[in-house]
């Protein structure tokens, strides 16, 4: 990790609390509605919230440590730990794309129109790339691999916000129903790299090894 300053750490916290806010009231909305509508695209949308609150979650954590002032070997450990948790929820991430995806294929189930439905994911395609670009800076200034991966997790969602639009518009012009999870699915292989990436460079990083009582001095 680098030197820090106040400022980056206040900005990355304020960015990964409205992520957290904004996913927990998207999931609560998006399951609601889903249910109602009986859509099982809705209701993946909002199970793809709660995944992302997790993340957000176990990065306030991190970042709140550091806040605290912990000392640097703590902030390493807690680095490689949320970093990991967040290469998790890529691979859970992978599963739930699939899954959905295999599963509106196998029914041949067009995307149920839904204006609550069409409203979240206008508001995720606003939203969310304007926070991700905010997280990457911060990312950069402190130098948190964790939060740069986080900050990809909340790019995701503005891509899988886009192929629900996309499915809606598709199914009602075209009559392509399937054009949905198939978009959704081509975004697999980019998350299984992000979320083993994520898991490798958690378990590879750490502080710096002191030098060798026997390593000649200058």
């Amino acid at each position: 990790m680098k030197p820090v300053r106040s400022a980056p750490i206040r900005t990355a916290i304020w960015l990964v609390g409205a992520t957290f806010a904004y996913n927990a009231v998207e999931a609560a909305v998006a399951l609601w509605a889903g249910e109602r509508a009986d859509s099982i695209a809705l209701v993946g949308f909002g199970l793809d919230s709660v995944i992302e609150c997790a993340a957000a979650g176990v990065l306030l954590w991190r970042l709140g440590m550091e806040t605290r002032g912990s000392s640097p070997g703590i902030l390493e450990r807690s680095e490689r730990r949320a970093h990991r948790f967040v290469g998790g929820t890529f691979l859970a991430l992978t599963v739930y794309v699939l899954t959905q995806a295999g599963w509106t294929l196998w029914r041949r189930q067009a995307p149920e129109e839904s204006w609550i439905g069409i409203a979240l994911a206008v508001a995720s395609l606003v939203v969310m790339p304007l926070i991700s670009w905010g997280k990457f800076r911060a990312a950069s200034e402190l130098g948190s691999s964790a939060l740069r991966a986080e900050a990809k997790e909340t790019l995701a969602c503005s891509y899988l916000s886009f192929t629900l639009l996309v499915g809606l518009v598709a199914n009602a012009t075209a009559g392509w129903w399937w054009a949905d999870p198939v978009a959704a699915s081509m975004m697999a292989p980019w998350l299984v790299r992000e979320g083993v990436e994520g898991i490798r460079a958690g378990e590879a990083e750490g502080p710096a090894k002191p030098p060798s009582k026997d390593a000649p001095r200058r």
